[in-house]
């Protein structure tokens, strides 16, 4: 059974009957975990072990960028912000380099061995400071600083055997308003965005197999947020940039989705306009609302490009801890940090 077009959350450390009948609907097509399902290594460990046994095609991600968006961490390595790594390579190019692909690879092999596919990571967004939700997350406020630290950080995922997902489409770091809690609207041209904002995507919409759109409202180039527009998820993303991998929407549960309706009609619209697969968090009557429309409809069915957010590599936490390249990269973060 291939995966469906819709990912949720689970309730706690373990599932509970309802959610192993949950994971079985075909509409559904992965999984994101949040700090509450974990409570330890072995905890976290057996959980995606349990979940992938139910349904092996299912895609298990979450949401590890290192700063404050950490998911994982006791017994984990603390990544700093993606910033500190941006900064680094300015100061001095052949350690950042280094260390940029070398942190991206810890990311992947230590989410891999872990159970996940893949982590929604790296943040593509322009930033330093302007917008609250974002700031350090972002590599830089620089489009070619951020473009070539963005770049090594995810050949390091690749040599994991990790996707890469790039987000925000077309770049969050421009408002200062945090789209989990309003519609964001920014008044920038088309233009305005493509020599500035957009450029880390346009670099590196080759090198990624998954990119998330804000749910900001550009009305400038259309009226609608970016997650729910043909425009530019069709003119721009898939025909401007050549980008052929998932989209995946932004979580419809985030108040800037809500300039949409229900949660069905966020759904239908983030599919009818081009998304691949949408994600439904932290409100579990969404989430069946969701998955009522979608086993009731014949047009959205499951995307061929999903498969390819599967990891394929083997990593173990018994063989990490005397990789060299992993002890390494543990010491020169631990010093950084």
């Amino acid at each position: 059974m291939a995966p469906g077009p819709l990912m949720l959350d689970l309730e706690g450390t373990s599932l509970t009957d309802g959610e192993r009948e949950l994971l079985t609907q075909s509409p559904v097509g992965g999984v994101i975990f949040f700090a509450r399902n974990i409570s330890s290594k072995e905890q976290f460990i057996a959980l995606t072990t349990e979940v992938s046994a139910l349904r092996p095609e299912l895609l298990l991600a979450i949401d590890q960028e290192g700063g404050r968006v950490q998911r994982l961490r006791e017994g984990y390595t603390i990544l700093p912000p993606m910033q500190v790594l941006g900064n680094l390579l300015v100061e001095d190019s052949q350690r950042g380099t280094e260390l940029l692909r070398d942190t991206g690879w810890l990311l992947a092999v230590e989410m891999i061995a872990s159970g996940l596919d893949f982590s929604f990571a790296p943040v593509l967004d322009l930033d330093s400071s302007h917008c609250e939700v974002i700031a350090n997350r972002s590599f830089s406020l620089d489009p070619g600083t951020a473009s070539a630290a963005a770049g090594y950080f995810i050949e390091g995922m690749a040599e994991a055997g990790m996707a890469a997902t790039g987000k925000h489409f077309p770049g969050h770091g421009g408002v200062t308003a945090d789209s989990h809690l309003e519609i964001p609207y920014d008044s920038r041209s088309l233009e305005q965005l493509q020599d500035r904002d957009l450029l880390p995507f346009k670099a590196l919409s080759h090198k990624l197999q998954g990119i998330m759109p804000a749910h900001i409202v550009f009305p400038e180039v259309d009226d609608k947020a970016v997650g729910f527009s043909s425009y530019w998820l069709q003119d721009i993303l898939r025909q401007e940039l050549a980008f052929d991998g998932v989209i995946f929407s932004d979580d419809l549960s985030m108040k800037g989705a809500d300039q949409m309706g229900s949660y069905a009609e966020k759904a239908d619209a983030a599919l009818r306009a081009g998304c691949d697969m949408v994600l439904v968090c932290n409100n579990r009557q969404g989430a069946l609302e969701v998955l009522d429309f979608l086993q009731a409809s014949t047009e959205h069915v499951t995307s061929p490009r999903l498969p390819g957010m599967k990891t394929q590599a083997q990593w173990q936490w018994a063989e990490l801890m005397s990789d060299v390249r992993w002890l390494a990269t543990r010491e020169a973060l631990s010093i950084l940090n």
